[in-house]
């Protein structure tokens, strides 16, 4: 180890969390500790993302050291990019692994730590840092003077209240500011053709509104120019919130609920993202959507829905039957809403219980453990508890959609219970920045709730 480069010594979570952190450390070199490689293979059995993750770890540290050879685990092996691995800077630096005995007691922290302090008096000349997703490895590495970090190459963004609403205020004089403004109808919707201005910020899809008397809801169809000079295609939106005008029965409650019902039922729109507190009704608008695209229009086959099983409380164990009998206990939302939508005024407890049936018929309950390599077709898919995915499962989820297909992502990222994400490295985060800029794409941050007045008070009081 030669130069000022720095020097990354990483911790299990980090391989586990992201295989290709290998790779991601650009010009510096890497270094793993013995301890590690030997948790590596105490995860690397099973079918979990994890077992799966420490098994590429180490095919990834295989291919370095055929590449590189018996010579190269002395002076360090080359980080040479794996082939089908997409990186925005290739790594140029070299992967080192720990060759002394480690002096730590049995536990695998302290001995991570002692390889680190035996690393940092080896190299004293150049930076040494620890990167983990444990906070406590951070404390008790601060303690014994270690730099410590959090691994962040897979942060969304640096601060959670900078990500993307999906919805903004339009001032007062909106209209006089846009004198250009042309306007016509086409096929019983009103469409507008602006000049973006260099204080307005839209992306494809965004909800803007005017509040007051002239109450107007519009949203962004298409942006089109140079960045200089951009022309945006605006529409008026569909107004759901009045009975006539809801969607299998169901009318939006206020003025975000609109704007994802229209995004839900848009066909152009493959994929949408509702982000927001327990009782907004994220649920309930999703599944509303698909019966109507379902069941009415005939848009899509069935819906299919799946969540991460992530528990809150103590683990109940396993569980019988098959795999829609299995995730049926993680299903209630589902459960709770069908209940909602499938009660018809007429027909007593006889014709509530044809629809039940024939609604969960074409309602599929599918576990995330079996997507993999799964493609679906015409299917409308709704992702619940989509906060607690990492970046890696969400893609795995999003690429499994083939033509005609819509997935719809709902969470809450105050309510992660994953262990090592949090809410700007939650996968949910990550596809609303990633895909905010995509013209076939919508995000709606719904703000208040309308499941009870208890449970308002409750979100605030609590």
């Amino acid at each position: 180890m030669t130069g000022s480069k720095r020097i990354y010594a990483l911790d299990t979570n980090v391989l586990l969390h992201d295989p290709t952190s290998l790779f991601r450390f650009e010009e510096h070199d890497v270094f793993i500790p013995m301890t590690v490689l030997e948790e590596l293979d105490d995860k690397k059995k099973g079918g979990s993302e994890v077992s799966r993750n420490a098994r590429q770890v180490s095919r990834f540290i295989n291919e370095l050291i055929e590449r590189g050879g018996v010579d190269g685990l002395k002076q360090g092996l080359e980080l040479v990019n794996p082939q089908g691995v997409k990186l925005k800077r290739g790594a140029v630096g070299r992967l080192y692994f720990q060759q002394r005995a480690s002096h730590g007691n049995g536990k695998a922290d302290n001995q991570i730590l002692s390889s680190v302090i035996d690393l940092r008096d080896q190299f004293p000349d150049r930076p040494v840092i620890l990167v983990t997703k444990d906070i406590n490895l951070r404390i008790k590495g601060s303690i014994y003077g270690i730099t410590a970090e959090d691994y962040e190459n897979d942060r969304a963004l640096d601060d959670f209240a900078l990500l993307f609403t999906g919805s903004d205020e339009l001032p007062e004089d909106f209209w006089t500011r846009h004198p250009e403004i042309r306007s016509w109808n086409e096929r019983g919707r009103t469409f507008y053709e602006v000049d973006v201005r260099e204080d307005e910020h839209w992306y494809p899809n965004e909800c803007l509104y005017m509040p007051g008397e002239n109450d107007v809801e519009l949203r962004v169809l298409e942006l089109t120019g140079p960045e200089d000079a951009q022309r945006a295609k605006l529409v008026l939106l569909d107004d759901h919130t009045h009975a006539a005008h809801g969607v299998w029965g169901i009318a939006a409650r206020n003025r975000e609920q609109n704007f994802a019902m229209n995004l839900l039922m848009d066909p152009d729109v493959d994929f949408v993202t509702l982000l927001g507190t327990a009782g907004t009704g994220k649920t309930l608008l999703a599944l509303a959507a698909g019966l109507a695209q379902v069941m009415d229009q005939q848009r899509y086959r069935e819906i299919i829905m799946t969540r991460a099983t992530v528990s809150v409380g103590e683990d109940i164990g396993f569980l019988p039957g098959t795999e829609e009998e299995k995730m049926t206990p993680w299903m209630g939302a589902l459960t709770d809403n069908l209940e909602v939508l499938a009660n018809p005024e007429e027909g007593g407890s006889w014709g509530r219980q044809a629809t039940n049936d024939l609604l969960a018929s074409r309602v599929k309950i599918r576990s995330l453990n079996f997507m993999r390599g799964r493609t679906f077709l015409s299917r409308y898919l709704i992702i619940d508890e989509a906060q607690n995915l990492t970046p890696k499962q969400m893609k795995t989820l999003i690429t499994r959609a083939g033509p005609g297909t819509k997935i719809v992502c709902l969470g809450n990222v105050e309510q992660i219970d994953t262990p090592y994400l949090t809410e700007t490295t939650s996968g949910l985060t990550y596809a609303v920045d990633r895909f905010k800029m995509w013209a076939h794409s919508g995000h709606i941050t719904l703000k208040r709730g309308e499941r009870s007045r208890l449970a308002d008070f409750a979100s605030e009081a609590l």
